[in-house]
């Protein structure tokens, strides 16, 4: 079997993260407030490495299979990879335009019209980020307003959510998605929106739980939005991966589009995470706001990858097909080991993730993140804890929930599950 990559180089770049978790807290700054809206800066001022790289260096030690980080262990299609090489050897290598090279927006404006219908200018309506994040980032930065804006977001949720709404001074208010359906009760998300709210936060499919949003449950965030004159911002980026079902951009529901921005990226589509390609999409006066912001984050990137994610966006049907079918694979050979492995398993219907309890598992005293930091040497396998994606309020909600990443090759994850079949307590 192929070694097995890290998120990072080595167990050297490790310790550099690590090497920060010092007290830090006598040194001002919007630093402290979005490391402890991420949940990594203690009271006392400590700064802790994030989850994964902690999980990360275990597997490293461990030799272990790395399960935690959602990203994926192969390249791309050939098609987009020559591509980029291409756009290196031909000389796409200064900066492009601010809102991103013309044959990207072109690309992303026929994908949204080919797979959902959408219509959208390419030259007022798109902007290219450097990742999904930082379309959020930017959109977060450049439409609320301080104190005075709450932004709803479900729980949990991608842990960038809370620091990019801490940095703008903002309030985080959860939706919890409950174990063991995982979806949101229509009363709590009724109870979160009010007149303070400026953003709704949508991510569907949704990280890290896999879930995927009922029609009744889109609607009502429509309609909610409409009763209280706020904007819905979603998080499309496993849009391709989806398992069960398929995939309604909000922004295709009656009266939505107008106040509805719209984020994805090649990363996941293209299993090219590391060219961070991200886009936004929406209303133009919406999107100049955000590109208003986002020009002084990065200002442009990835010249020579844009046209490359641009190709990958024409792909035919069969690819986006064979995409879907081989992470649905991927999820039933995760899952089967997990329930072999005495794990009560939640189903994924999109995204990298399944998400099991482990309480029948946890000795007295244990929780989630006891379990995954034992686990590299106990199984050989990583994992996360759902409780490095809630608020600190909440972690008692999800103390028994681990999240699983099923995007590596089908023999690793086969490798995976048999190890985790083959453990006992």
């Amino acid at each position: 079997m192929p070694p097995l990559r890290s998120a990072y180089g080595s167990a050297a770049d490790i310790r550099v993260e690590q090497r920060y978790a010092e007290p830090v807290l006598h040194i001002p700054g919007a630093w402290q407030r979005a490391a402890r809206g991420a949940g990594l800066l203690s009271p006392t001022g400590d700064l802790a490495p994030t989850i994964f790289a902690e999980v990360t260096a275990a597997a490293i030690r461990h030799d272990a299979i790395n399960l935690g980080q959602g990203f994926p262990d192969e390249d791309g299609p050939a098609d987009v990879l020559d591509a980029a090489i291409d756009a290196i050897r031909t000389g796409a290598n200064q900066y492009p335009p601010g809102r991103g090279m013309p044959v990207l927006r072109d690309a992303v404006a026929d994908h949204q019209h080919r797979f959902y219908g959408v219509d959208l200018d390419p030259d007022r309506e798109i902007v290219i980020t450097a990742g999904a994040t930082e379309a959020l980032t930017a959109a977060i930065l450049a439409l609320v307003d301080g104190p005075d804006d709450d932004v709803v977001v479900f729980e949990p949720f991608y842990d960038s959510y809370a620091a990019a709404v801490a940095l703008a001074g903002a309030r985080l208010i959860p939706v919890p998605l409950r174990w063991p359906r995982l979806e949101p009760d229509l009363d709590d998300l009724r109870a979160a929106v009010t007149d303070r709210t400026r953003i709704i936060l949508v991510n569907d499919p949704h990280n890290p739980t896999g879930t995927m949003f009922s029609a009744e449950v889109r609607q009502e965030i429509v309609r909610l939005a409409h009763l209280h004159d706020a904007l819905v911002v979603t998080d499309e980026v496993y849009e391709h991966l989806v398992m069960s079902g398929r995939h309604t951009p909000i922004a295709t529901l009656p009266g939505a589009a107008e106040r509805t921005l719209t984020i994805s990226s090649g990363g996941k589509t293209f299993r090219t995470t590391g060219w961070k390609v991200g886009w936004i999409s929406g209303p133009a006066d919406l999107v100049d706001a955000v590109l208003a912001v986002k020009q002084y984050l990065t200002y442009v990137n990835a010249a020579p990858f844009q046209p490359a994610i641009a190709v990958g966006l024409g792909l035919p049907d069969r690819y986006f097909e064979d995409l879907a079918a081989t992470q649905r694979q991927r999820r039933d050979l995760l899952g089967a080991g997990l329930v072999a492995a005495g794990f009560d398993v939640a189903t994924p219907a999109g995204s990298y993730f399944t998400v099991a309890d482990v309480r029948s598992m946890l000795a007295e005293g244990e929780d989630a993140a006891d379990f995954c930091r034992e686990l590299p040497a106990r199984v050989g396998v990583v994992a996360i804890p759902v409780t490095a994606f809630v608020t600190s309020e909440h972690r008692d909600d999800y103390a028994t929930l681990v999240r699983f990443a099923s995007c590596k090759r089908t023999d690793v994850i086969a490798e995976a599950a048999r190890r985790l079949g083959a453990s006992t307590r």
